[in-house]
């Protein structure tokens, strides 16, 4: 086994299990925001490597996906890290990532549709268009902070936790449901399997719901989200730093 993938199997198991810590644990306290720093840094680990070894089999459309994944991570975090909820170059560069994403797999789903094994590489048509239809959904909601300029709090909260949290539903799925050739044979094809990316989705869409029809979360204007003493027992976000917003 190459050192490349040793390290990408590692950081795949820590992100998965600090995700896990960071969704249950009290949000905005300090284990949760240790969990959601180590889970940050993980996923950039695991999804990088993942794409450099879908790229070298290779997997061209998998090897996006990788890419797609750090980009939810990375604007999710930088979201987070800056409080005034103002749009600046960064948002222009990852609008330009994730743009050229949704295109790359587009084009790879219409060629393995396409296709007389209906695949291009080792990966069916179907998941390309998901990822391409993620990747167009998150470059219109880039666009639209762009030309906002500015998110309110409830809003800056909510675009980092669906980010964080389809990250780690990305992830899930994959290693529960895309490497079940690696478990022992009995526990092969079981449904239990899609319970750990179901509790993901079902945490990504309660917190966003209460993050953007709360009527706590109105009142405070961009920035302000943080010194809100009440806000800050309320703080949603799956994987934020202590004492961060989303």
């Amino acid at each position: 086994m190459s050192p490349v993938m040793l390290i990408h199997i590692a950081a795949g198991s820590t992100a998965l299990l600090s995700g896990a810590a960071a969704l249950i644990l009290r949000k905005g306290g300090r284990r949760h925001g240790r969990a959601g720093t180590i889970f940050f840094a993980a996923m950039l680990v695991m999804t990088l490597t993942g794409a450099l070894i879908a790229a070298l089999k290779p997997e061209r459309a998998t090897a996006v996906i990788g890419i797609i994944t750090c980009y939810l991570v990375a604007t999710s975090w930088w979201t987070a890290r800056h409080r005034d909820g103002r749009a600046g170059r960064f948002e222009v560069a990852a609008l330009t990532v994730i743009l050229a994403c949704a295109a790359a797999e587009l084009s790879f789903g219409l060629i393995a549709m396409n296709s007389p094994r209906g695949r291009i590489d080792f990966l069916p048509w179907q998941p390309m268009f998901v990822f391409a239809g993620l990747a167009a959904l998150a470059a219109a909601l880039d666009l639209n902070f762009i030309l906002r300029r500015q998110l309110s709090g409830a809003q800056r909260v909510g675009r980092h936790l669906w980010r964080m949290c389809a990250a780690m539903l990305i992830a899930t799925t994959s290693f529960f449901q895309g490497q079940q050739d690696n478990f022992p044979e009995a526990w092969q094809g079981s449904a239990i399997w899609y319970l750990p990316a179901l509790s993901v989705l079902a945490a990504m869409l309660f917190w966003i719901f209460r993050v953007r029809f709360g009527r706590s979360w109105r009142r405070w204007p961009p920035g302000e989200l943080s010194r809100a003493p009440s806000a800050s027992r309320r703080i949603p976000a799956p994987a934020s730093a202590a004492r961060q917003e989303g």
